[in-house]
């Protein structure tokens, strides 16, 4: 057991020379800009703006630094945890999220390898399901009772369900189509759950992936519903046309790239599509058709391709002639005669009142055939009250 603490608990070099910084204020595990103060054979110390104080130990210190210099430096602690600074850059940081692999577990718990000279640490008690060495799972980093960085799988407590405001009156933090930094976290029966910048739970459902993606993976996607509970539900590609513009962009480019066409249209399979571009078959016919209106492309049997500048003027000019014609048009004309072929109320009334004899004559000669027509005539026409009007019993 003492072997494998020496291999995980890395003793920063000259530790016993930066004792007055165990009381500093820099929260480990976080970046900091700090600037070069005091270059000793041990390292570099680094002060922040109130004056305290972190040591860089020296196989950090970059050559030619001076003092007054500034430097990024990731803030955290040592086996004997006391805090320096590193430029090194670790996969994770605190209160974030991130797909670790496990170099080794002992009796104690799992060292997860996030990138530092010290091992990210997993308590068995952190750990929703036992770690096995050389898996990888996701973990929030967090602290423990005494300050130091932990990590944990029990994502629950620290990833919300509900993306809603802090605090009553508050604007809710996203809105449909926002661009949010995802990470995928865990499969499910109607797809994936994802965590939202690092704060939220958001749902990716099976219908909405047209990629390859796998637990662990960090990418960028969009928000495509706030629903009524406050949850999200997570697109990778983007809303409306936002997802045409973007798209049609990359279709341009691979047609570029392709000696400027494509063997893709409309009516390809939406199996050849998603190879392609990893989109939908919607997706893809909302970007061609921007594109064609533009008179970007032309539409072939064979699939797309580039317009040639010849092609381009010649159907802008064609469009320019289309609309002169439709300027030129008699509309006020077309108007009027419209509305002098449509008949007047009372020409309208004029011909039922005429027709009426005639009906009447006819009904005559016909007998008891006609009185059934007669009935449903008046049904349909209640407001003119007779002997035979329909009466509905109260």
């Amino acid at each position: 057991m003492a072997g494998t603490s020496l291999k995980h608990f890395t003793v920063s070099e000259d530790a016993d020379a930066h004792d007055d910084t165990e009381n500093t204020i820099m929260t480990p595990g976080l970046f900091y800009t700090l600037t070069a103060a005091d270059l000793q054979p041990q390292g570099l110390y680094l002060s922040d703006d109130a004056g305290e104080r972190v040591l860089l130990p020296k196989r950090f210190v970059p050559e030619g630094i001076e003092t007054g210099d500034t430097l990024e430096v990731f803030v955290y602690l040592d086996s004997d945890d006391r805090i320096v600074a590193t430029t090194q850059r670790p996969r994770v940081q605190l209160n974030q999220a991130a797909s670790l692999m496990v170099k080794d577990v002992n009796r104690t718990g799992a060292f997860l390898d996030w990138g530092l000279p010290k091992d990210l640490f997993v308590p068995f008690a952190e750990q929703k399901q036992r770690m096995e060495a050389g898996q990888s799972y996701v973990v929030y980093v967090t602290t423990d009772n005494t300050g130091r960085l932990i990590g944990t799988t029990r994502l629950n407590r620290y990833i919300k369900d509900e993306a809603s405001a802090n605090w009553p009156g508050a604007a809710d933090p996203y809105e449909m189509g926002d661009k949010v930094k995802l990470l995928i976290a865990q499969r499910t029966d109607i797809g994936y759950k994802a965590i939202v910048d690092n704060t939220y739970w958001g749902v990716l459902h099976s219908s909405q992936i047209h990629k390859a993606i796998r637990v662990g993976m960090k990418t960028e996607g969009y928000v495509r519903q706030v629903r009524d509970d406050q949850r999200l539900d997570l697109s990778l590609e983007p809303i409306g046309h936002q997802r045409a513009d973007s798209l049609s962009k990359r279709i341009l480019q691979k047609l570029q790239e392709s000696g400027g066409s494509l063997g893709l249209n409309d009516y390809s399979p939406a199996e050849l599509i998603e190879m392609h571009f990893g989109v939908s078959k919607r997706a893809f016919k909302m970007a061609v058709g921007k594109l064609y209106k533009a008179r970007e492309i032309v539409i072939e049997d064979a699939g797309i391709r580039l317009a040639s500048e010849e092609e381009r003027a010649k159907a802008i000019k064609k469009a320019g002639g289309k609309a002169k014609r439709q300027d030129k048009g008699p509309r006020r004309d077309q108007s009027q005669t419209k509305q002098k072929a449509k008949p007047s109320e009372a020409q309208r009334s004029n011909s039922k009142d005429t027709a009426k004899p005639a009906s009447d004559k006819r009904d005559t000669n016909e007998g008891t055939a006609a009185s059934p027509a007669r009935k449903k005539q008046v049904y349909r026409n209640p407001k003119k009250t007779s002997a035979n009007t329909l009466k509905l019993k109260k």
